[in-house]
């Protein structure tokens, strides 16, 4: 079976706008914060001139909350350019705890907006694998966008990795709050297959237990020989 590409091209141009409209208005929320501060120091310049006196505490107040802003702003750009590069190579080596962390990172506002948080817990010892970075960033996001979709306000998703010899598990656990007629099948879907049968390996959404895994090789195999697990 050859790989989708149509469908994981599409998507993936869809999961990079989708994250960096995330990042750029986490970007506004920040100038705006700063344009407001900016506008007190302007509006204790102009009580200097008139002969107020200074009041150096809050002053300091308003230059510390300038330089937090400041700080959010360059953490935001650095996670903007790491997941910029992500599609720099076909295939490179990734720490599961650290994309895993990114990912949510990456969510985060997104989240928030539906009330929802996240917990990664870092494997005792680094996992790491040779995948296609970019690619499986986009299936951690499909299953993320996929649980957040369904998972009622006011819950935590957790997310954990494992590892053997050969074969490595995400899992998002949390996912609660499913409607009554809803259907596992819905995920995964074509998107998600598309993408697995790239990274050699399965995605199963577990409805009892409210979780998702992807069970991926250690080492993707070469891209022509890529095949989806169980064929």
């Amino acid at each position: 079976m050859n790989p989708q590409w149509d469908i994981i091209g599409s998507e993936g141009f869809k999961f990079m706008g989708k994250i960096n409209a995330s990042i750029s208005h986490e970007i506004k929320n920040v100038l705006a914060i700063i344009n407001e501060n900016a506008g007190l120091l302007e509006d204790f310049t102009s009580m200097a001139e008139k002969g107020v006196p200074l009041d150096s505490e809050r002053l300091k107040k308003l230059a510390d909350k300038i330089q937090s802003q400041i700080q959010r702003a360059d953490r935001i750009v650095k996670n903007m350019n790491t997941f910029a590069h992500s599609v720099d190579e076909t295939k490179g080596n990734v720490e599961l705890g650290e994309l895993l962390s990114f990912m949510t990172v990456l969510s985060q506002r997104l989240a928030a907006m539906k009330e929802l948080t996240f917990s990664v817990v870092s494997p005792p010892d680094p996992i790491i694998i040779t995948t296609h970075p970019f690619l499986l960033e986009n299936m951690i996001w499909f299953c993320l966008d996929f649980a957040m979709e369904i998972t009622g306000p006011g819950k935590n998703l957790h997310l954990t990795a494992d590892a053997d010899d050969q074969w490595v598990s995400i899992t998002i656990s949390g996912i609660e709050g499913l409607r009554d007629n809803f259907s596992s099948e819905i995920f995964p879907g074509k998107r998600e297959n598309a993408l697995m049968q790239v990274l050699g390996g399965r995605a199963v959404f577990d409805q009892s237990g409210g979780k998702i895994i992807l069970s991926l090789p250690r080492k993707t195999g070469a891209q022509e020989d890529l095949k989806p697990v169980g064929e």
